[in-house]
This record gives C-alpha cells, structure tokens and sequence, in this order.
C-alpha cells in the first residue's frame, strides 16, 4: 500500500506536509493552480505589508474627510473591495484562490507592529482565506530600543490584537533574534496561535564596488541554512502548544523528511521553486513517499519527531557538548 503522506498544520488538513511558501510564485493563481496540481499541500499568499494596509486606510481616511462627505464619523470602516489598490487585490487573490484551489490558502501579512492595521485581519477572514501567517519583520538593530522585553513585547501585541479580530487560524513567522529562543517560542505557541514557522529571512546587503551602491545578496536560500531551523525544530518539538513548520534551505525531499523527522507539521518553501521550477513539489513528495516505503512508515505521523531532541536517545548533539567534541576532532 502506497504510505499515506498527509499531515495538519495549524489545525487544516494538508494533502502533503510541503507547503508554498509566502514569495513572488505565490501571487497569481496561474502559480498556485499549477502548485497544488504538482501536490502541494497548501500555499501561503504573497505577503501584504503593513505599510501598505496603513497607507490604504490613511488614503481612504482622507477621502472621507473631504468637504461634502456625509459620513466622517465612519473613516475608520472602509470597503477595499471596490477600489483599483494593492490592499483591494490583494483580498481579490484571496477570493480568486480560493475558488481555484481545494488546498488550504493561507493569507500572510508582513508586519513590524500592532499599531493601526490589525483590523485589516477581519478582512482576510471575510474574504474566505482559511488562515493567515503573520510574518513579524523585527531586527534588533534599533540602538534606541528600550530593551530586550520590549522587543520581544511587540510579538505578544501584535498576536494578541489579531486574535481579536479572527476566528481563522493564526500562525507566526519569526526570526531566531530572541535573547531566549526557546523561551520566547514556547510562551508564543501558548498565546493562541495555531502555529509558528522557523524562520524567516531578512535581506542581506552587500556592496557594489564600482558605483558604492548597497545591493541584495543571497536572495535566495541554500541547503546548508537549513542547518538553524533543522536544529531549532527539533529543539522546540513537544514543547510547543501549536504546530511547527519549518522554513527556510529546504531545497529537496530529504530536507522535506529530515524536517519532518526533527518534528515538523509543515515544511515551507521558496528559493526552490525559482531555481528549478514549480514541479520540484512533486519530486519532494515522491521522495518522501519512497523513503516512507522503504522504512515501513504507513502515515507521517508514524515517524514524526522521531528524531527531537526530546525523543532521541541522545540529546546532547543538540547541545554544546557535541559542539565541543566535533570541534576538538576537525583536524
């Protein structure tokens, strides 16, 4: 009998653990169609940034402060189905994608703050999204910050206002700058959230010497990333109250299994899909289908964290000690 690769993540029932990742390959259903017929087990949306949700509302909020506007005591409810505007396309994919797939769809807002658009999470839901990811796009490069619990603080508001505001489920995707990691996962997986994704990407700069200019650099992930979310998934495995997806340097099947074995409900991905093409999702799952074969493994849930550090006979090579042991052997 062929294994049984299905998984739930965040609470939705996924035809495959691989999942689209939030990028450029998610932002028109002609993608998104060919992605779920490769057998993809559900896509996350291109993501809306919140500055574009706050401009939109500021624009609109002007509009109705215009002389002869019978209503200016409603600015702050605002109708974006109708207008020619990134915020008003971006609930039009939503609908579009939806009545296009039969995977999950998962909208995804870009943030830095709880300030102002976190109502804009109740539009998500009316237009039929089945959840959203929040991706907090924090650096902790503010020398004028107040601190550390401050930082950290921003997560928790902006978690805790678009709760408020839905009933779909909810998902973060962070970076690991925390100044306790695990901490700071485990007390965010329990705020009500259905899921937390590991990790995100911030731009990197590099210089272009001819003109001085600052450049991107390494817009797309390699393999050997994989190494930070491989290692903090099977850290935080067990020790969550939601679900896990890794992301992130994913670039195959046995990156797909070996996330999967380390405690993964879900495994994102992106830089793939750009460097060899939409059909990679159907080698990922054959791979894993072949592999689950090979090791008598019926269903996902037969092998899934298996390998965690709370479930491997030995634990200490996640730790320092077996940082200490293969350095003192490298010759």
């Amino acid at each position: 009998m062929k294994p049984d690769i299905r998984t739930s993540y965040m609470g939705l029932n996924l035809p495959s653990p691989v999942v689209a990742s939030s990028s450029g390959v998610t932002d028109n259903t002609e993608n998104l169609k060919k992605l779920e017929d490769h057998g993809v087990g559900a896509v996350v949306l291109k993501s809306l940034f919140e500055e574009e949700i706050v401009a939109e509302m500021q624009r609109a909020q002007t509009q109705m402060e215009r002389p002869g506007y019978t209503f200016p005591d409603m600015a702050d409810m605002f109708d974006f189905v109708d207008t020619e505007t990134g915020v008003a396309n971006y609930l039009d994919l939503i609908r579009r994608a939806k009545s296009a797939l039969a995977v999950p769809v998962i909208a995804s807002v870009n943030c830095i703050s709880a300030q102002k658009w976190t109502y804009f999470a109740g539009e998500i839901q009316k237009q039929g999204a089945d959840g959203l990811e929040l991706n907090i796009f924090l650096m902790p490069s503010d020398f004028d910050a107040p601190g550390a619990a401050e930082f950290e603080r921003t997560y928790f508001d902006i978690v805790a206002d678009v709760l408020k505001q839905v009933s779909i489920p909810v998902s973060v995707k962070v970076s690991h700058y925390f100044t306790l990691l695990g901490k700071t996962l485990a007390e965010l997986s329990n705020t009500g959230i259905k899921g937390l994704v590991l990790f995100n990407r911030f731009f990197s700069p590099d210089y272009n010497l001819a003109d001085l200019s600052i450049v991107p650099s390494n817009v797309l992930s390699t393999p050997a990333e994989m190494a930070l979310s491989l290692r903090w998934i099977a850290i935080m495995a067990g020790r969550v109250g939601c679900d896990l997806a890794a992301s992130t340097g994913v670039h195959d099947g046995d990156g797909v299994i070996k996330q999967l074995l380390a405690g993964a409900n879900a495994v994102q991905i992106a830089s793939v899909l750009y460097q060899n093409g939409l059909d990679v999702v159907r080698h990922m799952n054959e791979r894993l289908s072949t592999w689950m074969a090979e090791q008598g493994h019926a269903t996902v849930a037969d092998f899934r964290g298996t390998l965690s550090q709370a479930r491997v006979a030995n634990p200490a090579a996640y730790d320092r000690v077996q940082f200490v042991k293969n350095f003192r052997a490298m010759k």
